[in-house]
């Protein structure tokens, strides 16, 4: 028990942690209490006010983003021991109409800490691994540790608190108890000493080896949301618990940092880097100053090559200076990711808007730091890393794809700064669909076949959107796309954030037309840049962009507030001549017999007639009209569809239906034999559960052997898709 008794002294020694909460006092009477974001929040169902955060962003203004906080942070790396520690001056403006007495930060780091958190009782109850599934070993952990907080010189008291009803014992939000408020519309400034110790890199932070990626590394202030921002109706802090599948939501402002590290040692980090190193016994320090974002990481490495250096110049855009950092081991890496990046950074500055920043940062993950690859901050991103990158193969498509994805996550998470706590969709899933354009615009497939399969001449491949639909979930959707992103079935339930919602969104563009698709996206970045748009607000500028609100709205309910499956298929195809019966029949008045012997003869004798009229009639065609059913069954969601019948002779036949009865039988008579049957022929319907069941074929048909192969392929693409991944 001696190990306890030490411990119970340790937690009541003055600047402890626990000893912060026994002495926290209560806030101010002065001060309403302003409650925070529950548990439960979600998807937002009200659009914003059209002043929310300020109103629109229309370029006259003296900075791009209304900069609600100042980070000024002095931090010095120790790569052996692996910590920093840091001193830093947080400048916070209380936007509100009333006075603040008390104020959240994020201590993110705190999720690496031990099996208490948040982040790792998921883990555990989900029985999910996260990224590629790395466990955590003895003296892996990290966290990160408050060592003065003060306000204008007076100490401030803290306390932890678990705003999602996670464990007590998690320690990712802590509320701070001011000694002097702020009043509306001041600002106030803390100063805060810390420490991290880094984890051996996990969920995007951590060191292997020199290399660390320094990422959820200093205490971080919450979000005050206003009423008619993001669905609030009342002043609001929003500040979740780091939760195993959620990441980040923030003011935007300036950063002002300064990195020591030893001398030998490069660095790279967001924004721009400002005057030259100073060298000072032994340690060189860095200064990198970016204004206009809400978030800052870094690297350092002493095994870093020299940088990789390409520009973008673009219309609307400064030039842009783009780095790519890599250890020897992946030099083959960095010209492929530097590629990406140049026209990922064309792609998005047409399609969405110009990219107003001076630098990309990229880093390419050493060996054995690859759960530090695919992670996005601003101006500065992670990729990934693969021992070949041949051109035409699954890791070269693989490390475009991450490259393209993370780029694009500088729009999606970046500039419009969505909650990614509470609407994961906004950032994963809409830069997911956007990376999957870009890939299609440039007419690129996903390669899925193994290096052995290469050289026999056999290239298997998908195209993106295909290759999307496989992880979509099509057959039982467990939760709505606007989901938080922690109150999930699974962690293969999140995952759909992004696939899901690029399939969603890719057949929203098959309903709407791509020029209205564009349009409409074009109005929400221009809208909501350099704000925090809700889902409510971007259903609206959807519906605004393509003025088809039934339309967008339909998918909305059943996939974004809702999680309603699609699944239609044909039930039964049929094709029979029509001939005469044998019965009595009214001829001028008087009731004949026609019996069976007399219609055959006349049968054979039209047939017979028919033939030498027409001798080079195809098979099902003839002289008598033949009655084409077709039976659709609908098990799922009303979506607008079309069944095309082919016939013998080429000819179509179209009819269209929606609504949610369980079946329709659609009938044509006509001469000529239909040979096939196609459900949704123009592929606008990706969501669908399978489509190996839209068609059907009679008689051998070309075109619907041709597409039953595809999709054979397809299967065939699917599972070695699973086999490399392997």
């Amino acid at each position: 028990m001696l190990h306890l008794r030490i411990l119970l002294a340790w937690a009541l020694t003055a600047g402890s942690p626990l000893a912060a909460l026994a002495a926290a006092p209560a806030a101010p009477a002065a001060c309403a209490p302003i409650p925070l974001a529950g548990g439960n929040a979600a998807a937002v169902a009200t659009p914003s006010a059209a002043d929310a955060w300020g109103g629109p962003r229309r370029g006259n203004e003296a900075t791009l983003s209304d900069r609600v906080v100042r980070y000024s942070i002095d931090a010095t790396l120790d790569p052996v021991k692996h910590t920093v520690t840091g001193k830093q001056q947080l400048t916070w403006r209380n936007r509100s109409a009333q006075p603040v007495c008390s104020v959240y930060l994020h201590l993110y780091l705190n999720a690496f800490e031990g099996p208490g958190s948040t982040f790792m009782t998921e883990l555990r109850e989900g029985n999910d691994k996260f990224r590629s599934g790395v466990d955590v070993k003895d003296g892996d952990w990290g966290y990160m540790q408050l060592r003065k907080v003060a306000q204008g010189g007076a100490p401030v008291q803290w306390r932890f608190v678990q705003p999602d009803g996670g464990p007590k014992t998690d320690r990712t939000v802590v509320r701070l108890d001011l000694p002097q408020p702020v009043a509306p519309g001041a600002s106030t400034t803390l100063d805060i000493d810390f420490f991290d110790q880094l984890p051996r890199v996990i969920a995007r932070t951590g060191y292997f080896g020199s290399f660390h990626l320094v990422a959820q590394w200093f205490p971080k202030v919450g979000v005050l949301e206003l009423p008619g921002e993001r669905g609030a109706t009342a002043p609001r802090w929003n500040a979740h618990e780091f939760h195993a599948h959620s990441e980040f939501y923030a003011d935007f402002g300036e950063y002002d940092v300064r990195i020591t590290v030893p001398k030998g040692y490069t660095v790279g980090a967001t924004g721009e880097q400002t005057g030259a190193p100073v060298e000072k016994d032994g340690k060189v320090t860095h200064r990198f100053v970016q204004g206009d974002v809400h978030d800052f990481a870094w690297t350092a490495d002493k095994r870093y090559a020299r940088p990789l250096v390409g520009h973008y110049n673009g219309a609307g855009s400064p030039q842009v200076t783009v780095r790519v950092l890599y250890t020897p081991e992946y030099a083959h890496n960095a010209q492929p990711a530097l590629d990406a990046t140049l026209q990922s950074l064309e792609f998005f500055s047409r399609t969405l808007g110009p990219y107003p920043y001076r630098t990309v940062t990229v880093v390419i993950p050493p060996h054995n730091a690859g759960e530090a690859g695919g992670m996005e901050y601003p101006t500065f991103f992670t990729a990934s890393s693969f021992a070949k990158v041949d051109p035409g193969t699954l890791t070269r498509d693989l490390l475009d794809f991450v490259t393209i994805h993370e780029f694009g996550h500088g729009y999606f998470y970046g500039i419009l700064a969505s909650n990614e706590f509470e609407e994961p969709m906004l950032d994963e899933g809409l830069n997911e669909y956007w990376d999957q354009r870009m890939l299609r615009a440039a007419g690129r497939d996903i390669h899925l076949g193994t290096p052995l399969m290469k050289t026999l001449g056999i290239d298997l491949r998908l195209p993106v959107f295909d290759y999307e639909r496989l992880g979509a979930m099509t057959e039982h959707p467990a939760d709505p796309l606007g989901q938080n992103s922690w109150k999930r079935m699974s962690g293969g339930s999140y995952g759909t954030v992004y696939s899901r919602t690029a399939t969603a969104m890719r057949d929203l563009e098959a309903a709407v037309g791509t020029p209205a698709l564009e349009r409409a996206f074009k109005l929400y970045y221009a809208r909501w840049k350099f704000r925090h748009p809700s889902i409510a607000d971007l259903r609206q500028a959807l519906i605004e962009g393509t003025g088809q609100r039934a339309t967008v709205e339909r998918i909305f309910a059943q996939q974004v507030y809702g999680v309603q499956p699609v699944d239609d298929r044909i039930a039964a195809f049929s094709s029979n001549e029509v001939l005469p019966q044998p019965g009595y029949v009214q001829y001028r008045g008087r009731r004949i017999e026609l019996t069976s012997a007399a219609i055959d003869k006349a049968i054979a004798d039209k047939r017979a007639a028919w033939k030498k009229a027409h001798p080079e009639a195809k098979p099902g065609e003839g002289p008598f009209p033949y009655r084409t059913s077709v039976l659709v069954r609908r098990a799922g969601a009303d979506v607008p569809q079309t069944v095309t019948v082919t016939f013998a002779d080429g000819s179509r036949a179209t009819a269209h239906f929606s609504g949610t009865r369980p079946w329709q039988r659609f009938t044509w008579t006509k001469h000529g034999k239909a040979v096939s049957v196609q459900l949704d022929p123009q592929h606008k319907v990706y969501l669908d559960a399978s489509k190996f069941d839209d068609a059907r074929t009679l008689e051998n048909d070309g075109s619907v052997a041709q597409r039953l192969t595809g999709q054979f392929a397809s299967a065939l693409q699917t599972l070695f898709s699973f086999l490399v991944s392997l």
